[in-house]
């Protein structure tokens, strides 16, 4: 596979709190989270943060496509101390997604996708479900709404079944939320890897975003928690 060219991103980081010690920010979709090896490639979250934050390091990454919460560092310790949480696991974190078609009555409330993850090894960029060599992936979701997208097909309008969830990941496994929502057969709406042949063309964009986060502030020991705005 040739190296992804990131096209031009034009929407703005946003900065949803900021202290001397940690930012947490909005990331748009379409944004890399660092800078890759291409010169073409050189916009990034870290990119544009450093400019104002010099001393700014990524605790965590979103992928390309998905959008919302971000935290990030101002100090070395720091991001040592919140890295030490993610590693702990202590760090809870919600994303919302649009899936394909309506999702089955029977994660009405909730329900744990449970289905361990592996590199493809043959297909790069690419993850797997793999009960054999994969390592443990855990997802809990929860059915927000089941409604339906007006579509345009050949001059035609109709109506496409979508369902509305709330992601919550338990374990941190590369394309995990996307892969899982394939596996039980409902594929984020915009997903270039893990699609059917209808569910990428519904979405301009990924609709995969980061909603929540709650953390202990690794200075104050206080309890943080962030929100932000869901905008699909």
């Amino acid at each position: 596979m040739t190296e992804f060219i990131a096209p031009p991103c034009k929407e703005k980081i946003s900065i949803l709190y900021q202290d001397e010690d940690i930012l947490l920010i909005n990331k748009p979709s379409g944004l890399l989270s660092l800078s890759g090896k291409n010169p073409l490639n050189k916009d990034s979250v870290h990119f544009r943060l450093v400019q104002d934050f010099p001393t700014a390091t990524l605790v965590h990454r979103l992928d390309f496509g998905t959008s919302g919460i971000m935290l990030v560092a101002l100090n070395k310790s720091i991001n040592g101390l919140l890295t030490k949480q993610f590693q702990d696991k202590t760090i809870i974190k919600n994303y919302h997604a649009t899936l394909y078609g309506h999702v089955s009555k029977e994660l009405e409330d909730s329900a744990l996708i449970n289905a361990a993850i592996a590199k493809d090894i043959d297909n790069f960029p690419f993850m797997k479900i793999c009960a054999d060599t994969g390592k443990a992936a855990l997802s809990e979701i929860e059915v927000i709404e089941r409604t339906h997208l007006q579509v345009l097909d050949d001059g035609k309008s109709n109506l496409t079944p979508v369902t509305k969830v709330r992601f919550k990941p338990i374990t941190g496994r590369t394309h995990q939320l996307r892969i899982h929502s394939q596996y039980i057969g409902h594929p984020i709406l915009g997903c270039d890897l893990y699609c059917n042949k209808d569910s990428q063309a519904l979405a301009p964009r990924l609709l995969l975003h980061a909603s929540y986060l709650c953390f202990i502030h690794p200075v104050t020991l206080e309890p943080l928690e962030i929100n932000c705005e869901v905008p699909f």
